[in-house]
């Protein structure tokens, strides 16, 4: 399902096949959590700005509308009008984040709904089987997202739990898949890789993990409040022991400095809210660096947001036009600015892997890591 085309340094190129299309790695995964990209971008708009993989999130869609509600429907794909790749959080992470009371069990977590405070109890096997009613392509295994820093031998504990975990979700999902009831069929598996920021734990549970031939396998559990540089040191160790023919994401990063960092460090997947969040807020990403378009130097300033991009926001509206939507409380405003951020973002793949193609991918870190990490 993977094809390493070449490789320059540790940076990877390589070709995906999934059952619904093929994937141009690296890549990154734009963030629709609840079956939407917020800021108003529809599913078919995505095809304008460039996406090949949408993210949706298994625990949001399981409290609302349902994961039940979406299989009599047919399905993520059908249900939001998208037929490209879909990948699914196991929701794991959003449990250790959102749930203020929560209890960890050998058999799953018991929680209460941040909605509506309902109890709700989560574990492999479940979170499994919400995956598969949703039909994504890739479903990821349940896990525990440790916090950082955490205590060594509560990590070490975790680990264990979390290799427990996947084994049951391995075993679950291979009784899905053989179900005649199920939409997708072929949904595939990735495992997690956990162990804070210590480096035998995450060696030790990254050589356990990649004994049961998964799929695809993530690092999880970074970009959780660690300095940047811990986290490339984190890359940097566990990259050597992940398998060379399986995909493997960097979860929940970043800006496009990380993404640049996590290529050139081996990783081929990403995905990470900021692109669309940091819109809705007005920060958009140029070429040349992140600026923030309530700015009083955009009062009067009739270029577009990036001179360097042909989005639709930048083929069609000035600085001063969407500073004017930002001011005035437009709703229009946000969406001209996730459409501008997301293309931004779908594009640094793009010429990522153009550069890789090339062989001239250091170069282009080299130039492109820092510039776009500057405030204009």
């Amino acid at each position: 399902m993977f094809k390493l085309i070449k490789t320059e340094d540790k940076a990877r190129r390589g070709v995906f096949e999934t059952p619904h299309g093929t994937i141009q790695s690296p890549f990154f995964m734009n963030v629709g959590t609840a079956a939407a990209i917020k800021g108003g971008i529809s599913s078919p708009m995505l095809n304008d700005l460039k996406c090949q993989v949408e993210l949706c999130n298994t625990y949001h869609l399981h409290l609302r509308p349902g994961d039940d509600i979406v299989y009599k429907l047919g399905g993520l794909h059908k249900f939001m009008n998208w037929h490209k790749p879909i990948l699914t959080d196991s929701g794991g992470f959003q449990v250790f984040s959102l749930a203020k009371l929560r209890k960890i069990k050998e058999e799953g977590v018991y929680f209460h709904s941040h909605i509506d405070g309902r109890p709700i109890f989560m574990g492999p096997e479940e979170s499994m089987q919400i995956q598969s009613h949703l039909a994504s392509t890739i479903a990821m295994a349940f896990d525990e997202c440790v916090e950082n820093p955490a205590p060594y031998d509560y990590v070490l504990n975790s680990i264990n739990r979390t290799t427990r975990w996947l084994i049951r979700c391995k075993g679950e999902m291979s009784r899905l898949n053989s179900l005649e009831t199920t939409i997708n069929r072929q949904q595939m598996l990735f495992g997690i890789n956990q162990g804070g920021t210590y480096d035998d734990l995450r060696i030790q549970h990254m050589k356990e993990i990649k004994e049961l031939d998964l799929d695809g396998y993530a690092v999880g559990g970074l970009a959780v409040g660690e300095p940047t540089e811990v986290m490339y040191h984190i890359l940097d160790v566990i990259t050597e022991y992940m398998p060379v023919d399986k995909p493997r994401y960097l979860m929940g990063v970043g800006t496009p400095s990380n993404i640049i960092e996590g290529v050139a460090r081996g990783i081929d997947m990403f995905d990470c809210v900021m692109p669309s969040r940091n819109a809705r807020h007005a920060t958009v990403f140029t070429w040349d660096g992140v600026t923030h378009l309530t700015n009083q130097c955009y009062q009067l300033d009739d270029k577009p947001l990036d001179s360097q991009c042909d989005c639709p926001t930048c083929r069609n509206f000035s600085r001063a036009y969407i500073r004017h939507l930002f001011k005035s409380g437009e709703q229009l405003a946000g969406r001209l600015a996730v459409q501008h951020n997301l293309y931004f973002y779908n594009t640094l793949m793009e010429k990522i892997r153009d550069n890789l193609d090339n062989g001239t991918f250091g170069e282009f870190r080299a130039e492109y890591s820092e510039r776009l990490s500057q405030k204009i």
